[in-house]
């Protein structure tokens, strides 16, 4: 199952809304195919392990991280393939909570004779698609918030300058982390001062839809955003001016406002209705502030730098409390990398 994990993997962002999937097919002490869910659409990973497979399957088991699909979608079920093939026993890692199969899967294929057992390295499967379970639970994001911070834990000096904290190895952490996600959310300001990109330039991988929140649609259409056609762009604006919009450059959506900002809540609902199951905020102090304060963050990245900024203004919001649990801590460079999650969120499925 550990192998078939690491298969899972493989399959990035380029699956979702679909979860990540892998499967091996053992037959005889030996491995005879494996396979994963390589991109939306396409063949699922115990399909892609019966095509591998190097010796005829009949009597072979399956190792599969997530409970085979019994549902006709884009690729008939996996139950009817494994039927069909002759494997005679499954292990899954987990079942899918997807309210068209949970648990169906795995009684078809056990009322066809198969031995079938699950929760084999639950934890670790349910990690791995914690996205795409948080979508299914809520219709909403796994919303990652990243931010770069000085030792003396301020995000730049102002609002209206660029103050480059972190040194290459952290970018390109970065750049992995976005091509990780299925969305970039960051806010006008950012935009305005950084003309970033968002996309995936420092590693290989799919570039992020780029999301922009402008609530009066102000932003100049010169920003990179927009002339760059790199990857979808949208901009979330407040729903008293603009209804939703397809241009060529971008998709305008309209959210309500709250005290004349865009209400976080109905943001990560709009996206979840778009089928984003990632989403990294890599906005400003206010954005993050915006987030963080409703409760809405699952997991904070922050890279704290050698540099001290001394009377700075933008004070870090993301402060970890006892209310979250330090996952891993990693040195890039001269700076250093703290992975957290919401103790609250650990285990999604209960």
């Amino acid at each position: 199952m550990e192998l078939a994990l690491d298969l899972a993997r493989r399959g990035g962002s380029a699956v979702s809304p679909n979860p990540k999937v892998g499967c091996l097919l053992v037959k005889n002490g030996k491995i005879i195919g494996q396979g994963y869910h390589q991109e939306y659409g396409g063949p699922h990973a115990e399909v892609m392990a019966l095509r591998d497979a190097v010796t005829d399957p009949v009597g072979a088991t399956a190792y599969v991280t997530l409970e085979p699909c019994c549902i006709y979608g884009k690729t008939p079920p996996c139950t009817k393939a494994l039927i069909k093939s002759g494997v005679t026993e499954v292990f899954a890692a987990m079942r899918d909570p997807n309210p068209g199969v949970d648990g169906k899967g795995l009684s078809i294929l056990n009322n066809n004779g198969m031995r079938v057992t699950a929760g084999i390295l639950e934890e670790k499967a349910a990690e791995l698609n914690k996205g795409y379970l948080k979508w299914i639970f809520e219709g909403k994001p796994w919303v990652i918030a990243k931010a770069a911070v000085s030792a003396d834990d301020y995000l730049g000096y102002n609002s209206w300058s660029q103050t480059w904290l972190t040194g290459e190895k952290s970018r390109t952490k970065v750049h992995r982390l976005r091509s990780a996600v299925d969305a970039v959310l960051i806010g006008r300001q950012t935009a305005l001062v950084d003309n970033p990109r968002l996309t995936v330039r420092n590693c290989s991988g799919k570039n992020p839809i780029r999301v922009v929140a402008d609530t009066h649609c102000k932003l100049p259409l010169t920003l990179n955003l927009f002339r760059d056609q790199q990857a979808d762009t949208i901009v979330l604006c407040s729903e008293t001016n603009l209804e939703e919009t397809l241009t060529s450059y971008c998709r305008y959506i309209p959210v309500k406002e709250i005290n004349g900002r865009l209400d976080p809540e109905q943001i990560l609902q709009k996206l979840g209705q778009l089928g984003v199951t990632m989403l990294l905020i890599e906005g400003g102090r206010l954005m993050l502030n915006s987030f963080f304060e409703k409760d809405l963050i699952d997991e904070i990245y922050l890279f704290r730098s050698e540099q001290h900024l001394g009377k700075a203004e933008l004070v870090n919001p993301l402060q970890l409390t006892e209310n979250w649990a330090v996952k891993n801590r990693l040195t890039l460079g001269n700076d250093e990398l703290t992975i957290a999650q919401k103790r609250k969120l650990k285990c999604l499925q209960e």
